[in-house]
């Protein structure tokens, strides 16, 4: 089972920028799709990003052209880029990576292992 871990979440004003990390422990990394999706207070997940194991990149409209997705797979390790944020921007960040290798979907139920989530606080 991959295990994945979230960093670089924190507490920033309005239009300042953050970059999260999600680093992974397997072996095959590299194969799989891996997403970015949030959970703000009293609302459902939503999904974020995605990238596949061919850097075919997916996002939602909402974060379309503030946001950037990147993987390095010497490293093991997907980033989010995220800047020009807004309040509604705050959430819990959660990375995941497909159950399958070479699938390019973004359902989140295709989503098999998750990290443990990092805090984003926008203030306005």
């Amino acid at each position: 089972q991959v295990q994945l871990v979230e960093s670089g979440g924190g507490l920033v004003q309005a239009g300042g920028s953050l970059r999260l990390s999600c680093a992974a422990s397997g072996r095959t990394f590299s194969l799989y799709t891996v997403g970015w999706f949030r959970q703000a207070p009293g609302k459902e997940r939503e999904f974020v990003a995605a990238i596949s194991w061919s850097n075919t990149i997916y996002y939602a409209d909402s974060v379309k052209d503030r946001f950037t997705i990147s993987r390095d797979n010497t490293q093991k390790t997907v980033y989010l880029q995220m800047n020009s944020l807004k309040a509604e921007d705050t959430a819990v960040y959660y990375c995941a990576q497909d159950r399958s290798p070479y699938r390019l979907d973004k359902a989140e139920g295709n989503f098999g292992s998750w990290g443990q989530g990092t805090q984003v606080t926008v203030s306005s």
